[in-house]
């Protein structure tokens, strides 16, 4: 047999690359406007497999999803600590910290999705209670560095608190706009006027 008449066999991925290119294509997904809800179905289709296929790599969806939370996780708060690490300043920690989460939202619309719940409406509950506690945990580096910035102040950590709120507040709100506008309100938009005037 000649070399062209050798058969081709289609080259499966090792399973890390499938568990990777299932959390890419659900989070392409996602990014859609007025996407329909994602099933497994639809998941399946889109990368030619068969929905037993994504089980393999995934025990339901739920998990695929906490798949797509631990990216953002990991992500967003690697750099909220190396921003920590070398800004001294707190205010300019503040202003970095929500200027990397709205760019990081522009930059990944269908994970914006997942941040502010749009993509978790019909899904296990837990996964809205995981990305309750990832803004809570934003609020806690505000609170951290609002500390510092209110030393001087009769009640600091009342202050701290309130802009700390007042500034996750913001990010959530900007992120949900983002989604729910089709992805055309840019988070990001007037961002600096906007943090000089929040910070």
């Amino acid at each position: 047999m000649s070399d062209d008449q050798t058969p081709t066999t289609k080259s499966r991925p090792a399973p890390g690359e499938r568990r990777i290119q299932i959390l890419q294509t659900l989070a392409q997904m996602l990014q859609t406007p007025g996407a329909e809800r994602v099933t497994t179905a639809l998941l399946a289709k889109r990368l030619d497999v068969s929905e037993a296929a994504l089980y393999r790599h995934f025990a339901s969806k739920a998990q695929m999803f906490e798949g797509l939370i631990e990216f953002i996780e990991s992500s967003v708060f690697g750099l909220i600590n190396q921003i920590t690490a070398r800004e001294a300043n707190p205010a300019m920690q503040c202003k970095q910290i929500a200027s990397m989460v709205l760019s990081f939202g522009e930059k990944n619309p269908g994970m914006t999705r997942v941040m502010v719940g749009d993509a978790l409406v019909f899904e296990h509950e837990r996964l809205q209670a995981r990305m309750t506690q990832f803004f809570e945990k934003i609020e806690s580096s505000f609170k951290q560095a609002m500390r510092d910035v209110y030393s001087a102040s009769s009640t600091p950590t009342a202050d701290a608190n309130v802009h700390a709120a007042a500034l996750t507040a913001l990010l959530a709100g900007r992120l949900q706009r983002y989604a729910r506008s089709g992805f055309k309100k840019l988070p990001t938009e007037n961002m600096d006027a906007t943090l000089a005037f929040m910070i």
